[in-house]
Parts: C-alpha cells; structure tokens; sequence
C-alpha cells in the first residue's frame, strides 16, 4: 500500500474518500483515532500499488489539493 494523503482536516479526507469510492477504488484511512485523541497527528489515506496513478488521475481532476511530489 502506497500513502496518498496526510493530513490533519478531515473534510479533505471525506472528500477525497469520497471521489474514490465514486470510481471503485478501495482506500483505507489510518491513524484516525491517534489524530483525533492528540490532534497534532495526521490521518493518512493509504491505497493499493497498483492504483495509485489511477488514483491521482481521479483526485487531481476533481479538485483534491494534496501535495503528491513526496515520493509516496
């Protein structure tokens, strides 16, 4: 599994879940009760290997505003 997103704003996950799950890409989010029990940590969105280029097709045509040049 390849990291996508991490953040701390949970609209941006939703969102990006959400256009996900809109083209059939199972994604799974992780960290979610660390960020919201000490708030300084992020959540992150994890995919399979082998959608990921799909995967960003799919997020930076509907908007998502990640940073996607950190190699993951």
């Amino acid at each position: 599994m390849k990291e996508l997103i991490r953040t701390q704003d949970p609209t941006v996950m939703l969102y990006a879940k959400t256009v996900l799950d809109g083209v059939g890409i199972t994604s799974f989010e992780v960290d979610v009760n660390m960020s919201n029990l000490y708030g300084v940590l992020p959540r992150r969105l994890l995919v399979i290997d082998q959608d990921f280029d799909k995967v960003l097709d799919a997020l930076m045509s509907n908007g998502v505003d990640a940073d996607f040049s950190n190699g993951y």
